[in-house]
């Protein structure tokens, strides 16, 4: 049913719930798991020129590999194949691009189940992929509440 599973990470703990989910489910249908880190240049686009740019992105680039290097310690154990990459953008735009020019058949992540006001203010990119993306798309709740 699956053969390639894309799982986006930020590299928090709570979102190694999704994480650890997606493998079970790679391990289960003898699928791929691609490991998905975003860095957002979006939310450092109105910083001063004064600013390092190069040095953020180098830092940010390590914490998604290190994102990444923890996602491969879940599959290697699980002897479950997986592919890593890191790009930069919007997490939302580049998870929809990336799960749909990769063929992958499901998309694996985390979400706080926030409601209300919180959810209007600070959006989710987890809504946002599932209302554009053409993959099917499974939300793992995470955080202190899950």
């Amino acid at each position: 049913m699956y053969d390639h599973i894309l799982v986006p990470t930020d590299g928090s703990v709570g979102v190694e719930r999704a994480v650890e989910h997606a493998v079970e489910l790679a391990a289960t249908h003898d699928a791929t798991l691609h490991a998905l880190y975003v860095v957002n240049t979006a939310s450092y686009s109105s910083m001063p020129m004064e600013t390092s740019w190069e040095h953020i992105r180098d830092m940010l680039g390590e914490e998604g590999q290190r994102a990444l290097d923890r996602v491969g310690e879940l599959a290697a154990d699980a002897d479950v194949p997986v592919e890593t990459v890191v790009l930069d953008g919007s997490p939302s735009r580049e998870i929809v691009r990336y799960a749909e020019e990769e063929g992958c058949d499901l998309v694996v992540m985390g979400t706080h189940g926030r409601g209300g006001i919180d959810r209007l203010l600070l959006g989710s990119v987890a809504e946002r992929v599932v209302r554009a993306c053409q993959v099917p798309v499974l939300t793992v709740r995470v955080g202190d509440d899950a």
